[in-house]
């Protein structure tokens, strides 16, 4: 009898409920693979942050296997807006997540297996971590061509990366954490780490832009749980432990306390763009009105997610003085967010002279400021 997918998830998660939660204790000793039930990225970086902060890996090196509904995923230092297509993002309800790790931009599906290794500080090892991934792929294919290259990225073909790196290191706890591409949508993944701002500088950690390719692509016959299984087995063999993989509820609060809390901050406006390295805006705004196009300039600087300076250099006698005045009064510590500027525009229009000319000019200017954003 073949189980339905939904079927087989709620045994497997039964029998894991039935494993004894101690195994999460400082008490417990030995390595430990675990794998999240949840495909939501906020709750899956918050086990990462709770397994980094609350576990005792002296005693204990953890493997956490996870995957992700669509997501994009920034390095700590990131600037958003420089890395990714974020109305494309809104347009697709793909969510945006900052991760405490550093290292570039990624794409999250489905299609994508994410793997996290902890250990102490001191025995930190991402070359090792990736050459276990090769080893477990090339013993359920030996004929795939893929290595680790120097800067700790696997390659398919000698060309095409699979699989990036990016981690954090504590004082005394690390974890490494890579991805790699299985089934991913090539033409989503390359649309939204596209940028289409113009203008913007920043000191922020850039990402390298590189080909990539699908395991599946390569070999049809190869399934997410295949690869999960063989690398899980591979971490057994080298920690002589058992080759089991204990699934975990990233929403448990008995399991891992304090998670929804660590949840919920992942997801906060302050920590996803509030938390972007200091960058400005110089650009200029083609706006076509009636038979003209009008060039006009736009200088901000934006701070912890919110323009700290703003100058607009719009055509003399465009709008009242008064009414420009009142724009870059409101747009000067707010965020450098559509959602805020667009309830800003329609607060101020209320107060705009009744006059039909004014308004489309009001409007028009403050579409084109929407779409700096």
């Amino acid at each position: 009898m073949v189980l339905q997918p939904s079927v087989t998830n709620c045994l497997r998660l039964s029998c894991v409920l039935r494993t004894p939660k101690a195994g999460f204790r400082s008490t417990a000793r030995g390595a430990l693979i675990i794998q999240s039930v949840s495909n939501d990225v906020y709750q899956n970086l918050a086990v990462e942050d709770w397994i980094h902060d609350h576990m005792d890996l002296e005693k204990r090196q953890v493997l956490f296997l996870w995957r992700n509904s669509p997501a994009v995923v920034i390095g700590r230092h990131q600037n958003p807006w420089q890395e990714c297509n974020l109305r494309l993002l809104r347009q697709k309800n793909i969510k945006l997540a900052r991760r405490r790790s550093g290292g570039g931009t990624v794409y999250h599906d489905l299609g994508n297996i994410n793997l996290t290794f902890f250990t102490t500080r001191k025995k930190y090892e991402r070359m090792e971590n990736l050459k276990l991934v090769v080893k477990a792929l090339k013993a359920l294919r030996p004929q795939l061509d893929i290595h680790v290259t120097d800067r700790y990225d696997i390659l398919l073909d000698r060309h095409y990366k699979i699989s990036g790196t990016a981690a954090k290191l504590g004082g005394k706890s690390a974890y490494h954490h890579c991805t790699l591409l299985c089934n991913a949508d090539k033409f989503v993944l390359s649309s939204v780490l596209k940028s289409p701002y113009k203008g913007l500088k920043s000191n922020a950690t850039p990402s390298v832009p590189a080909s990539v390719k699908n395991l599946f692509d390569e070999d049809p016959s190869l399934t997410s749980e295949m690869l999960l299984d063989a690398i899980a087995k591979e971490y057994a063999t080298q920690h002589q432990i058992d080759h089991h993989i204990t699934l975990i509820n990233p929403a448990d609060e008995t399991l891992l306390p304090g998670i929804n809390n660590k949840t919920k901050e992942l997801q906060t406006w302050e920590w996803v763009y509030g938390k972007t390295p200091k960058f400005s805006v110089s650009t200029c705004l083609n706006m076509a009105y009636k038979d003209s196009v009008l060039d006009v300039k736009v200088n901000m600087d934006v701070k912890h997610g919110r323009i700290e300076v703003c100058n607009i250099d719009l055509p003399e006698q465009w709008l009242p003085p008064a009414l420009y005045s009142k724009l870059v009064k409101s747009l000067t510590g707010s965020k450098f967010c559509p959602n805020e500027t667009t309830t800003l525009a329609t607060t101020l229009l209320r107060v705009c002279p009744q006059d039909d000319e004014l308004h489309s000019r009001w409007n028009l200017l403050c579409e084109n400021m929407i779409m700096l954003m």
